[in-house]
């Protein structure tokens, strides 16, 4: 949760024309003032945010920053933004980019905890500190509202676990807990989560396939791209094709989502799963 003290460490609620120029590193940051309705001037690794991330569309006029690890901290000084949105993840380049502009970094992933939340109380806190408080309640209640006919459509999938996955190559797999967006936004929409450990995510600890032999009764859910090297050598492995949810049909793939992403990709995730377990009209 969103502590008290990282609130009170913000700068002070501004007009919108004393914070007219904002820089977004962090991809989380990015995606909650967009969803403010305020467009920030600057970002990071736009190119791999509309191809990954998809949600919010970025307007060409944002000025694209470079990586996320390392951003063009001469090109953003030259841009004189306002105000500078990070996360804890850039806690190393906080110094540096302090001494351009005011930073305001927010928490959405910490070790074992369910992120959507924060996710949430960012919304709120930006929202405040923009003075777009009316703006953020509109997209609280918005959210709230979809969840809610989501998972009326879900009812009847909500009977078979899920399984959520990324493929990392044709032998392995990274999973996603509770401790994830995903499997946050699962337990939202109603739905069990088949994989009851801790999220495996990074490229240093997946998962081997047969792995998800374990639970024959769920569900399979492949979120983001297959690796191009990887498509064909998974769909002719005999273990991808000996699991049940494969064999009896219960696999289903989604377009890409930021697994490490803000109150868009929670709702952009929630939309896309609904749209494959429980196929009719979309919720309003």
């Amino acid at each position: 949760m969103l502590s008290l003290m990282a609130l009170a460490s913000f700068p002070k609620a501004a007009s919108a024309q004393a914070y007219a120029r904002i820089a977004a590193i962090d991809w989380a940051m990015l995606e909650t003032v967009m969803a403010l309705g305020v467009t920030p001037i600057a970002a990071t690794e736009l190119i791999q945010f509309r191809s990954d991330a998809v949600e919010p569309a970025i307007p060409a006029s944002v000025a694209d920053l470079g990586l996320r690890g390392s951003p063009n901290f001469e090109y953003l000084f030259l841009l004189k933004p306002d105000l500078i949105l990070i996360s804890p993840f850039y806690a190393r380049q906080r110094a540096r980019l302090e001494g351009i502009a005011p930073v305001v970094s927010m928490p959405f992933y910490e070790r074992g905890e369910p992120p959507y939340e924060k996710a949430l109380l960012a919304v709120s806190a930006l929202g405040k500190l923009l003075s777009r408080e009316a703006e953020a309640e509109r997209v609280l209640d918005r959210q709230a509202r979809t969840l809610a006919d989501l998972r009326a459509r879900l009812v009847v999938a909500s009977q078979t676990p899920v399984y959520v996955i990324n493929i990392g190559d044709a032998r392995h797999f990274r999973a996603f807990g509770s401790d994830s967006m995903f499997g946050d936004i699962l337990v939202r929409l109603g739905l069990t989560n088949a994989w009851a450990d801790q999220s495996k995510f990074t490229f240093a600890a997946p998962v081997p396939l047969e792995t998800l032999a374990s639970r024959p009764d769920a569900r399979i859910v492949v979120v983001s791209e297959v690796p191009v090297q990887a498509r064909t050598t998974l769909r002719n492995s005999m273990i991808w094709r000996s699991l049940e949810p494969v064999r009896k049909g219960r696999l289903h793939f989604l377009d890409n989502v930021n697994p490490y992403g803000g109150i868009c990709a929670g709702m952009r995730f929630a939309r896309l799963l609904a749209e494959a377990l429980a196929p009719g009209p979309s919720a309003p």
